[in-house]
């Protein structure tokens, strides 16, 4: 899991890094106060130490799997809200279709109502590093028909099973900082998540089920048509339409998010399909050289933009867009998105 992570190493009061569970969540991991001063950072142009998966998932394990556990003490502020509307609308300027507002170019009387899609055009997403599914509640799910949900941390993948489980019995409804309660689709079984615990290090998306263990589905059960192929409502190796990476990827090295993307790349259905990583992102220092910081604490990297785009060229991805995050609280690292086929 990742948290979002102050800039600069003279910041006295906190020290926020992206929540990157090891590979794991992909939610901000955002603690509270560090100290500008400690030791728990490295930074190198050339070699910086590994992330070690277990350290990571430890870590993360200690956390509280709650808003504020992921999001290191802002869960309750601007940064959640902020973050969502941001990650949307970065999706919808790729994927206008997926509005789930009506154009207002279109014709709408009570005489005319807009086909109902086919089962075959229910779109799919997966959430990598998803904690306590944060990003699948509050960005994929009003956007997209159904989503697989991966998470390393068992507080944290429990909790987000327990969250969608209670939404599927409860329309949805807001907690008093607006927190999304209830997960959209599961109460009237329109949209579905499947939940599979384990790290990004072992997980292919074309095949879920052989690198994690499978804890359940909620919402939508599928059928003939749903995008299995088969009629028996497995679509489970579909493919995606998005694969969402954010505030995880610290957790793998540089030759392991080269193997996952490679392999994300390979799971994307269409020409249209597209990987999102949203990251923190560390100063580049010097020009035209990666650069990557490394934090003890939770065994995490913060690369820098040129370490990503590196890492991308790697992996066989080409750049669609790409954008930095605005609104969110001053002193923590730019966070930047980057739409890869």
């Amino acid at each position: 899991m990742c948290k979002p992570c102050p800039f600069s190493l003279s910041t006295p009061s906190m020290r926020t890094q992206h929540q990157t569970k090891l590979s794991i969540t992909l939610l901000v991991k955002v603690k509270g106060v560090w100290h500008a001063a400690s030791n728990n950072l490295k930074m190198s142009k050339s070699r910086v130490q590994n992330p070690d998966l277990q350290d990571g998932i430890n870590y993360w394990t200690s956390q509280p799997a709650s808003l504020d556990g992921v999001l290191g003490g802002f869960g309750s502020g601007s940064l959640p809200r902020v973050d969502a509307l941001g990650s949307r609308q970065f999706i919808l300027d790729l994927l206008p279709e997926l509005h789930s507002v009506p154009s207002t170019l279109k014709h709408l009387n009570a005489h005319h109502h807009p086909p109902t899609p086919a089962p075959h055009t229910r779109t799919r997403a997966l959430d990598v590093g998803a904690g306590i599914g944060r990003v699948t509640s509050d960005v994929l799910l009003p956007l997209v028909s159904d989503v697989v949900l991966l998470e390393p941390v068992d507080p944290f993948i429990r909790t987000a099973l327990e969250r969608c489980q209670n939404s599927a019995s409860l329309p949805s409804s807001h907690n008093d900082s607006g927190y999304a309660m209830g997960w959209e689709g599961m109460w009237d079984g329109r949209k579905s998540v499947s939940f599979f615990k384990g790290p990004l290090q072992a997980f292919d998306p074309e095949r879920p089920q052989d690198g994690a263990e499978v804890l359940g589905r909620v919402g939508f059960l599928g059928g003939e048509g749903s995008g299995g192929g088969d009629g028996d409502g497995d679509d489970t190796m579909s493919g995606f339409d998005i694969v969402w990476c954010q505030w995880c990827l610290g957790h793998l090295d540089d030759d392991e998010l080269v193997a996952f993307l490679g392999r994300s790349k390979k799971a994307l259905r269409g020409p249209r399909s597209m990987i999102v990583v949203k990251e923190n992102l560390c100063s580049q220092k010097v020009a035209d050289e990666p650069r990557a910081v490394f934090d003890e604490q939770d065994s995490s990297l913060t690369r820098s933009d040129m370490a990503f785009k590196e890492i991308f060229a790697r992996a066989g991805l080409k750049i669609v867009k790409e954008r930095i995050q605005r609104g969110l609280p001053e002193g923590l690292y730019p966070v930047k998105m980057y739409a890869l086929r």
